[in-house]
């Protein structure tokens, strides 16, 4: 394992992406297919927008600070405010990681990882929530959420957090170019996270660190794999 993998891995680095001209950047190996799929997408009359994809370390931290000091939401699997400081222990962890991933084991560190939403299904100017509830079966995106089950695998692509398995909340809009985000969690390590977290330190790192290896299994490594 090479430092720079280590780097790709945890989000310390930037050289593997690709700029899209709408700014979002991928994997230089993901945006070829991520723009066949969308292509296909649009031939059905679903018009794939991002709502984010890669995210830095840094960015990930900011968020995780966030939310443990209270200045962002933190919401449990009905859409409810949950506050985060009447909890204590790995149950404080565990209410952000539902939906945040700790800063270094994040999937949108690889440039394998996008939020996406229907643009054609909403009026310009709507702002995605990234809720379960704009992707059930009376929600705006429930089509484009059917057309990735039936056809994201034929462009590599998969829904690691398609169901809820006791780690990360359920995420039809989490989309995932496997051939690579495959080779990126085999890679993966919690002594690799450990060595980033200590070099750069985050909220509640005696916290995290001393429930690592449970974060690890839970939250990082725990994805489906099939569509079904």
């Amino acid at each position: 394992m090479t430092l720079y993998r280590a780097e790709i891995l945890t989000g310390l680095t930037e050289q593997h992406l690709f700029c899209r001209q709408d700014g979002f950047k991928l994997h230089k190996e993901v945006a070829g297919p991520f723009s066949a799929l969308c292509a296909a997408a649009n031939a059905d009359g679903i018009d794939i927008k991002i709502v984010s994809s890669f995210r830095s370390y840094q960015r990930q931290a900011d968020i995780w600070q966030a939310k443990l000091s209270g200045k962002r939401a933190v919401l449990d699997m009905h859409g409810n405010t949950v506050n985060i400081t009447t909890l204590s222990g790995k149950a404080r962890l565990d209410a952000v990681l539902l939906y945040s991933a700790l800063p270094g084991a994040s999937r949108h560190h690889w440039g394998t990882e996008l939020d996406i939403y229907d643009a054609g299904a909403v009026e310009n100017g709507y702002q995605p929530r990234l809720a379960p509830q704009e992707y059930a079966s009376d929600g705006p995106f429930y089509a484009l959420q059917q057309w990735l089950t039936e056809h994201a695998d034929a462009f590599g692509f998969f829904l690691p957090y398609q169901h809820y398995q006791g780690g990360v909340a359920a995420e039809p809009w989490h989309l995932s170019y496997q051939p690579l985000a495959q080779q990126y969690l085999a890679a993966f390590s919690p002594s690799i996270l450990k060595h980033c977290l200590i070099q750069h330190p985050i909220a509640e790192q005696t916290l995290v660190l001393e429930h690592l290896d449970e974060i690890f299994n839970q939250y990082v490594s725990n994805i489906c794999t099939s569509a079904a």
